[in-house]
């Protein structure tokens, strides 16, 4: 986390905290979950609250339009047309 201001740092954590939460109480398939249908309700407003503040701050810096990607997928991608690719043994 660099260059982050101290509430982009506190809305990071407190995303993951209730993620983590959510994560940990959501029980196996077929079963009832734990929490009520108002808490699971609140914990959605406040994940929703805070990805909207989040981008926001994102965007008064110009970092906006950033989307979470997997280790693994690749960062750049080049586009190739299909007229450039030629057939083998051509």
């Amino acid at each position: 986390m660099t260059d982050l201001t101290k509430e982009q740092e506190i809305l990071i954590a407190m995303r993951w905290t209730l993620s983590a939460i959510v994560k940990d109480v959501t029980p196996p398939p077929g079963m009832r979950h734990p929490l009520s249908d108002a808490t699971i309700q609140d914990v959605r407003k406040c994940l929703g609250l805070i990805a909207a503040r989040e981008k926001e701050l994102a965007d008064e810096q110009g970092r906006g339009g950033e989307r979470p990607y997997y280790a693994d997928e690749p960062q750049s991608v080049q586009v190739v047309s299909i007229d450039r690719i030629k057939k083998r043994g051509a």
